[in-house]
């Protein structure tokens, strides 16, 4: 990979180490409870689950409207700490790139990060590549990482060929304030939300009036000298909202309706405000905790359910990179107990192959030849 070396020793550096180490610690932790284990139940059977990583993984890396090195850290340290053996990445040509690969931050990160092979090679055609193999991209066993409309929807086609994360929609910030909220940082943080894509979301609900009047007259000083103002105004637009609830929990329970990928909770005390909290891909503490702060460094991945998929989806975790086997083990005392029922069970479903299965084996046992 020409060029990461070059990046590597500039001013990113130590962003990407942080990035990296911070990352490597949140899924060191989750790794630990990921291992196979098995028990020996009263019959004496042996049961248990093999935990087992995949064996080749690929990572849509975005690079439309803005490079994502973070998204590089996030889905490829994840899959490592997993175990999984090859990681094949992949990201569209930059507009007027000048190859290898047009930016060397994305090199840096694939480096660090311990990407396999990287291509040049972005949109639905990426997908379909990682999905099925060619001459030259490898058939992966799972696609991960957020894309625009047309990566999600060549995701959910492929689905079934191969293993996906999530059907990744567009970026959405919900935020819970109450008075004490700074209406300058109120603000801030939904542009973080609008500047990803014209068609983000982002959303506050406060319990104060003056507040929300507040907020609008920042959110105007704020997005004028933006540099990414267009896109910036035309999400806030479509999707931008400030509504006034009548209490903090009335709040709460919308945000729990909407079940955003990203939810903050600028409010005095936000430890009790966060038990109420049902549904979100991540859920940030005070004002101290905004949303920017998970999407870098704060150590849990970035890559959230969204489109109100939170509601029974999770972040992308290491779990999402390994797979569970079933390991089950009997002997004659398991069999001489639970095979009648089997046989039993068996007929009720009119499976009589099934049943005769167990019955040679009973009969076996009893005849002394095992």
């Amino acid at each position: 990979m020409p060029g990461w070396r070059r990046t590597s020793a500039a001013s990113s550096r130590p962003c990407g180490g942080a990035a990296t180490a911070r990352s490597w610690s949140f899924r060191d932790a989750t790794g630990a409870r990921l291992r196979s284990w098995s028990f020996r139940d009263a019959t004496g059977a042996r049961l248990g689950q093999r935990i087992e990583p995949l064996a080749r993984v690929g990572v849509y890396i975005p690079g439309g409207r803005a490079v994502y090195p973070s998204t590089v850290l996030m889905t490829v340290v994840t899959a490592r700490v997993a175990g999984v053996r090859e990681v094949i990445a992949v990201t569209p040509a930059q507009k007027g790139g000048d190859h290898p690969l047009d930016n060397p931050l994305i090199l840096a990160a694939c480096h660090v990060a311990g990407v396999d092979r990287l291509y040049r090679l972005g949109g639905a055609q990426a997908i379909a590549a990682l999905a099925f193999g060619t001459e030259t991209v490898p058939r992966v066993d799972k696609i991960v990482g957020p894309g625009n409309i047309y990566v999600a929807t060549a995701k959910r086609l492929c689905y079934g060929h191969v293993a996906i994360d999530a059907i990744a929609g567009p970026s959405e910030v919900v935020i819970v304030a109450d008075r004490s909220a700074d209406p300058e940082l109120v603000a801030a943080d939904m542009l973080a939300q609008a500047e990803h894509d014209p068609l983000a979301a982002a959303v506050c609900l406060t319990t104060d009036r003056r507040l929300a009047a507040r907020v609008v007259v920042a959110l105007a000083a704020q997005l004028a000298t933006l540099p990414r103002r267009a896109i910036a105004a035309r999400a806030l637009a479509a999707f931008g909202a400030i509504v006034v609830t009548r209490s903090v929990a009335e709040a709460v329970e919308i945000a729990n309706r909407l079940a955003p990928e990203h939810l903050e909770l600028a409010v005095r005390d936000p430890g009790p405000v966060a038990a109420g909290v049902r549904h979100a891909g991540a859920v940030f503490l005070g004002q101290d905790a905004p949303e920017a702060l998970g999407d870098y460094l704060a150590g849990p991945n970035h890559v959230l359910p969204t489109g109100g998929t939170a509601r029974f989806a999770s972040p992308l975790g290491v779990y999402d990179f390994v797979k569970r086997t079933s390991v089950i083990g009997a002997g004659p005392r398991t069999l001489a107990t639970l095979g009648p029922l089997v046989v039993r069970l068996a007929r009720l479903e009119g499976l009589d192959a099934h049943g005769r299965a167990i019955e040679r084996r009973l009969a076996a046992m009893r005849g002394g030849n095992r």
